[in-house]
């Protein structure tokens, strides 16, 4: 079997309905709360870009910029942003974006949620292993939190 390092794939079955998990990934604020970014006061629109600071201890430097794609509601929701900007001092404008799809499939304990970040091929080769396993790791994480947030 041959591993990507291009794509990171990640699913985790909520026991919770559809149409929560949709909001909690859908509605900005809810969003924030989980994912910790603040974004109170912001919605997540196709074609618009929605800014916040992440509020995650040691990770409060980090600005979450991303770029909405596409919204199909209770299926699918996709943003760009630039992974792992850790740098203060690295301007990450001028490097290509991946691309984050979360796709929401109901089952019958509650909802499939997965999550694909693609593109990490074409990040700088000076940082590409790096932001690619921490965001590995971080959807992981996030996986985790979204699950705690729904079903609470």
């Amino acid at each position: 079997m041959m591993t990507s390092t291009d794509r990171i794939e990640k699913e985790i079955q909520l026991k919770a309905p559809l149409p929560t998990v949709w909001k909690a990934l859908s509605n900005a604020e809810e969003f924030g709360n989980w994912f910790g970014a603040a974004l109170k006061g912001q919605s997540f629109v196709a074609g618009k870009s929605v800014k916040g600071n992440i509020i995650i201890r040691g990770f409060e430097h980090i600005v979450f910029d991303a770029l909405v794609v596409s919204m199909e509601p209770q299926h699918h929701f996709s943003f760009r942003w630039h992974p792992y900007p850790m740098d203060p001092a690295i301007d990450y404008a001028a490097e290509p974006t991946t691309l984050v799809v979360f796709e929401l499939k109901e089952t019958d304990t509650g909802t499939l949620l997965r999550v694909v970040e693609s593109g990490f091929d074409q990040i700088p080769v000076s940082r590409r292993s790096e932001a690619y396993r921490m965001n590995s790791g971080g959807w992981e994480g996030q996986l985790r939190n979204i699950e705690k947030y729904v079903v609470t």
